[in-house]
């Protein structure tokens, strides 16, 4: 019979032991308590709303992307041992200070300009700002973006979007999560979009250079969409997935808020992209970006779609 290794953790009583604490087991049973609250509400809540079927609207960019890094350790050898000496840190681990082997914030700036000018004049300008941070018990992740654009004097982008993300680690696999979005897009009519919630998420993949990560959570959500106030309860189900290679990496999510008490109002946000080092501090970054909104404002596309690439910088 094969028989565990005396260094593996006992991750069933770890679990326990952690859950049983009064401030995650509050935490978990707020979760709990906010699904079925919101599942609750569905026989007797009712929302009047109009479909309207367009196409998809492709915007093309070039994307300028400068990123933080920590730079690389030599590593050093000695006679000496010493026991209070401080543990390696590895070469060009992200989040980790050099030398100092404390978490810091990895930050990565992108901008972008097209212009047209011919037979149609046309601009568009975009830019983003992305942040994380990991401890042993703790992620946090920040991004911020706008993107601005005009055909012929008339605008065909003007959004303005940011989320925020906590995950605090129960297990090294097993975390809850508290998550908040704010959007703003004009040409969506959507004059502003707030979804504050609260979840939990499981590592279904954990390496070094590959995670997979599900999430589960509760939402409340505010908007004012078409000219029309609208509170309700969503709930929302996520995958987040990264795979990192010698000078490159993809990643892929997805994210779905359905009403709770309307089911064909949802909305899905979905990404796919990679970026991999061409020569030294050269960096070449493409994603495909799509948000599907099933109810929008009047006389307004379903769809909005952005595809990005370009050749960035790195320092």
């Amino acid at each position: 019979m094969r028989q565990k290794s005396p260094c593996q953790p006992d991750l069933p009583n770890t679990l326990l032991a952690k859950i049983r604490t009064p401030r995650i087991f509050a935490r978990i049973i707020i979760v709990a308590a906010g699904i079925l609250a919101s599942l609750g509400g569905v026989a007797s809540a009712q929302t009047n709303f109009v479909t309207v079927t367009n196409f998809v609207t492709v915007t093309i960019t070039n994307v300028v992307i400068v990123t933080n890094f920590a730079p690389a350790i030599a590593a050093t050898s000695t006679n000496a041992v010493s026991t209070n000496a401080a543990p390696a840190v590895a070469a060009g681990k992200p989040g980790i200070k050099p030398g100092k082997g404390k978490p810091v914030w990895a930050n990565t700036i992108s901008a972008g300009l097209t212009l047209v000018h011919g037979n149609q004049d046309s601009s568009m300008v975009s830019a983003d700002y992305t942040a994380e941070k990991k401890t042993p018990n703790n992620e946090y992740a920040f991004a911020a973006g706008l993107a601005y654009g005009e055909q012929n004097s008339m605008q065909t982008a003007d959004n303005y979007k940011a989320s925020f993300q906590w995950n605090y680690l129960i297990t090294q696999r097993f975390y809850n999560y508290q998550r908040d979005n704010g959007l703003r897009d004009y040409i969506a009519d959507i004059d502003y979009r707030l979804v504050v919630g609260e979840g939990l998420g499981y590592y279904l993949l954990k390496s070094t250079n590959t995670t997979l990560a599900v999430e589960l959570g509760a939402n409340y959500e505010a908007q004012e969409l078409g000219g029309q106030v609208n509170n309700f309860a969503t709930v929302r189900l996520a995958d987040r997935f990264e795979r990192k290679f010698d000078h490159s990496r993809i990643w892929q999510s997805v994210e779905i808020f359905p009403q709770v008490d309307r089911l064909d109002n949802y909305v899905v946000n979905f990404q796919i992209g990679m970026e991999t080092t061409i020569w030294k501090t050269l960096l070449f970054k493409s994603y495909l970006e799509d948000s599907y909104n099933n109810d929008p404002a009047a006389q307004h596309l379903k769809n909005d779609m952005k595809l990005v690439t370009g050749i960035g910088y790195k320092f």
